[in-house]
């Protein structure tokens, strides 16, 4: 009898975990750890905005998205409805979920400001899952004039 939990199981939970990780890093203003995440990955956003690797990752949320006093954009990304498709053969997957992130200010109350979808690409190297390549679109976009440094077309397709 095979008594655990299959190898198809443990890489969806670890690829779980990496989108937890990013979700997490912005949250926290972590932005040199979003370079760190995407080291030899690509990030994408509405048009023609592609970045790949460590510093460009890093410079593109520095100039992008606002940092108050705590050091934190005083966002949640919380990311639901997540579906992963792992092939174990070949080592890569494809995730696809939902994201709405909330703000809340002194001055503002908690509010979600925008919705969308990320389609990601992992790859494991050396036996351990990274991102590969993750793609945002935005469904719904509210106000992010108190997130964003940059105007809200950013989000807009």
């Amino acid at each position: 009898m095979n008594v655990g939990v299959p190898e198809r199981e443990h890489s969806a939970r670890a690829i779980e975990n990496l989108i937890a990780i990013y979700a997490a890093l912005v949250d926290a203003g972590n932005f040199a750890g979003l370079g760190e995440l995407f080291a030899d990955g690509v990030f994408g956003g509405q048009g023609d905005m592609v970045v790949r690797g460590r510093e460009p990752v890093e410079k593109v949320f520095r100039a992008m998205v606002r940092v108050y006093e705590d050091g934190t954009p005083r966002t949640k990304h919380v990311t639901t409805n997540i579906r992963i498709e792992v092939d174990e053969e070949s080592g890569t997957a494809v995730a696809y979920s939902y994201v709405t992130v909330f703000q809340a200010l002194p001055d503002m109350a908690l509010a979600p400001i925008v919705a969308g979808r990320y389609r990601d690409v992992f790859e494991r190297r050396h036996d351990v899952w990274c991102f590969a390549e993750r793609r945002f679109t935005s469904d719904l976009v509210g106000d992010v004039s108190r997130h964003l440094l940059v105007g809200p077309d950013v989000l807009t397709p």
